[in-house]
C-alpha cells in the first residue's frame, strides 16, 4: 500500500522546535520530499534556517502556506492562536487542520473555521526532536480514516502514537506533554546525588540518563508493572530498597502526582 502521505503536501505555520522535529522525522522516514513542506513563521532567521537545513519552502505569510497545502499543521503558542485563527480561520475550511497547540480545544478551532472544518487535535512532546516522542491524537468529526492514516504517519515519523478521547487531553498534556521536564529533573537530581557522592560530574550524568533510558526501555518492551519491575531490583534488606524508602518518605510518588495534576489543570485554564 503506497504511503497515504507522499502525494500530499504538508504547511507548517509556525517553524518553531516541534515544528521542526516533524520535519524532520517526515523528511528522515521519507514520507515526503522537502517540496512537500512549506513553512511559515513571522521569524525570518528561522525560516531561513529551516530553508538551509532541511531544503523545505517557506514563507512569512500564514494565508500563502495554507492555500498551498493539503494538511496545515497550526504549530503556534496558545497566546498566538486567536490571532492567527483570525487571519486564516475560513481558509482552515479547505484543508485537514492538525493543531499542537496545547490546551486548545478541537470546538474552538472549528468556531474560527466553519462547521465543516476537519481538525485533529494533538499533543506531542519535545522528545520527538530525537524520534523518541510521544504523540497523542483525538480525532475530530468528519475526519476520515485516510487522513487519519496522514496524520498517525506524520507523529509515528517521531516516536509513539496513542488515540485518546479529547476529553482525556488536559490529562495528556500534564503527563506526556509536561512530563519530559519532570524527567529531565529527576536526571538531574540522580545525577546531583551521585556528584555529591563522589561521581565525577560527566559519568553521573551519563549514568543517571542511561539508567532512565533502559528502565523506561523495560517498561515498554516488557509489558510488565512499573512495581513488579521494582520489585526486581530491590532484594531483601539491601541498597535499592533503603533508597526506595527514603524516597517515600520524601513523598516523590504523591509529589509526581500532584505535577501532573497542576499541569492538567492549567491546561484547561488555557484552552477557556
Amino acid at each position: 500500500m503506497a504511503n497515504p502521505l507522499l502525494a500530499q503536501k504538508v504547511a507548517f505555520v509556525g517553524g518553531g522546535q516541534m515544528a521542526e522535529a516533524l520535519i524532520g522525522g517526515m523528511l528522515a522516514a521519507k514520507l515526503c520530499q522537502p517540496d512537500h513542506i512549506h513553512v511559515s513563521d513571522p521569524m525570518a532567521d528561522r525560516l531561513d534556517f529551516l530553508k538551509r537545513k532541511y531544503g523545505v519552502q517557506t514563507s512569512g505569510s500564514n494565508s500563502a502556506v495554507v492555500a498551498w497545502g493539503d494538511i496545515v499543521v497550526l504549530a503556534v503558542k496558545p497566546q498566538m492562536l486567536d490571532q492567527v485563527l483570525k487571519e486564516i480561520g475560513p481558509e482552515l475550511a479547505k484543508v485537514l487542520v492538525v493543531s499542537i497547540v496545547a490546551g486548545v480545544p478541537i470546538g474552538r478551532i472549528i468556531d474560527a473555521c466553519g462547521p465543516r472544518a476537519r481538525v485533529v487535535r494533538a499533543m506531542p512532546n519535545t522528545p520527538a526532536m530525537v524520534q523518541q516522542g510521544m504523540t497523542a491524537l483525538a480525532i475530530g468529526d468528519g475526519v476520515q480514516e485516510q487522513e487519519v492514516a496522514s496524520v498517525r504517519g506524520i507523529f509515528e515519523s517521531v516516536g509513539k502514537v496513542v488515540p485518546v478521547e479529547e476529553r482525556l487531553m488536559d490529562a495528556v498534556t500534564g503527563l506526556s506533554g509536561s512530563g519530559p521536564a519532570y524527567v529531565f529533573l529527576a536526571i538531574e537530581a540522580l545525577a546531583d546525588g551521585g556528584v555529591k557522592m563522589g561521581v565525577p560530574r560527566a559519568i553521573a550524568e551519563l549514568l543517571a540518563a542511561q539508567t532512565v533510558l533502559g528502565a523506561a526501555q523495560m517498561v515498554l518492551e516488557t509489558g510488565q508493572h512499573p512495581a513488579r519491575l521494582k520489585d526486581q531490583v530491590a532484594s531483601p534488606g539491601g541498597t535499592t530498597i533503603a533508597g526506595l524508602h527514603r524516597l517515600e518518605q520524601g513523598g516523590l510518588r504523591a509529589t509526581l502526582i500532584n505535577a501532573v495534576e497542576a499541569a492538567t489543570k492549567r491546561s484547561q485554564e488555557l484552552g477557556r
